[in-house]
């Protein structure tokens, strides 16, 4: 699994102008079955994304076509669960 980090390095007023183009894209790999769970960092200076255990050409793919790379940064952390909480299983191994 990974987890994608996005830091924001331009204003708000610059996301929020990308931001109905993020959503649709999220959506879109929601749907495809790549994107695991997403959200906003409090305070909103970026956001998280978990993404399926995929190959990571794919995901350098995938996120060069995500609006948001005009006004974040990403960064990828490649994740082997092996552990988790009660609700959470399904997690481990993903």
């Amino acid at each position: 699994m990974y987890i994608v980090n996005l830091t924001y390095h331009r204003p708000i007023e610059e996301v929020d102008s990308h931001l109905e183009g993020h959503v649709a894209w999220l959506k879109q790999h929601y749907q495809e079955g790549t994107f695991i769970a997403s959200g906003r960092k409090n305070p909103r200076t970026g956001g998280v994304i978990l993404v399926k255990d995929i190959e990571r050409a794919r995901l350098d793919a995938i996120l060069a076509q995500d609006p948001f790379t005009a006004v974040a940064h990403y960064t990828i952390t490649d994740v082997a669960l092996t552990l988790a909480s009660n609700g959470f299983e399904t997690l481990v191994g993903v």
